[in-house]
């Protein structure tokens, strides 16, 4: 037996398909797995923010274009990157054990003390919105491309530091280019950050999967997508949902801004069977709450 797997072609993007495919060559030695890589259209267009582009579905596009015409028989995604609106076709079948889903700093090669004089780079609205919290008075720039293509930038001289996903800078062996680890709770992380995810046809034999899947990462990855997809959360859209499993319970975080850049915060916790209603409840009273503010003010 035979399995493609699909990925895009960007190093981080190879290197966790590789993680993924090692994983399911230990559990199915009688499966042959060959990777195919391509480029998508997210990875192409570099000079606007992607939500002047058509958002997170950019990523995946031409791998769901593989699957559909059989080039590939599963492909592998950030779970952070992909759209919160996934076809019934091409159900996400396998989670992997979340890696850390911390945002770090990183700064240019050799240097200890961000220049003030230079704009730290992010283009995530979310991170942004943190950044003007942690850095009063720093000017924070958009940054395109991917992990290799912003390290340059920053190596360059463009910026004088960048936050990127710890998770992808630990797969790629660069922790040491990291100058802080921001907590959850000074930088809430994207929903799903550190999770890879594993995309099929209905008609794949999941069981080839069943010893990679991770449950807790399923179950905390559908919390936090169930929280942004309720507030209509795309790739630029600063909202944010971190989990955490403690016994049974599931502990969530939702992060809000709304469109007059108003900022929410708050945490629930609750079984975690019902996470994916507890990320609906939290998302609706969020937004319910500013709903209110806006009432008490046109009612004086």
């Amino acid at each position: 037996m035979k399995v493609v797997v699909g990925s895009r072609d960007s190093k981080l993007a190879v290197i966790q398909s590789e993680m993924v495919i090692d994983s399911l060559r230990e559990h199915n030695p009688h499966v042959e797995f060959d990777l195919i890589t391509m480029k998508t259209t997210g990875d192409k267009i570099l000079d606007k923010t992607l939500d002047k582009i058509g958002g997170k579905g950019l990523f995946v596009k031409e791998l769901d274009k593989a699957l559909m015409d059989g080039r590939a028989d599963i492909t592998v995604h950030s779970l952070k990157d992909m759209p919160m609106e996934v076809s019934s076709e091409l159900p996400l079948l396998a989670f992997s054990k979340r890696e850390d889903p911390r945002d770090v700093l990183v700064l240019p090669e050799g240097v200890s003390e961000i220049d003030p004089d230079k704009p730290i780079g992010s283009s995530s609205r979310r991170r942004q919105l943190h950044l003007k919290k942690l850095y009063p008075g720093m000017e924070i720039k958009p940054i395109r491309g991917n992990l290799q293509t912003r390290l340059r930038k920053l190596d360059e001289g463009e910026f004088s530091a960048i936050v990127l996903a710890y998770a992808g800078i630990k797969r790629l062996g660069l922790e040491h280019r990291v100058s802080r680890i921001f907590s959850t709770e000074e930088m809430v992380p994207a929903a799903c950050q550190g999770i890879l995810a594993v995309q099929g046809r209905t008609d794949f034999d999941e069981s080839i999967l069943k010893d990679f899947d991770d449950p807790e990462s399923r179950a905390v990855a559908m919390a936090e997508r169930s929280f942004v997809a309720a507030l209509d959360g795309g790739c630029s859209s600063p909202v944010a949902a971190y989990g955490e499993i403690k016994g049974d319970q599931i502990s969530l975080t939702g992060y809000y801004v709304d469109e007059n850049e108003r900022e929410l915060t708050k945490t629930v916790i609750g079984p975690l069977r019902d996470g994916v209603a507890l990320g609906r409840q939290l998302a609706y009273n969020m937004k319910k709450k500013l709903e209110d503010l806006d009432e008490k003010v046109d009612g004086n």
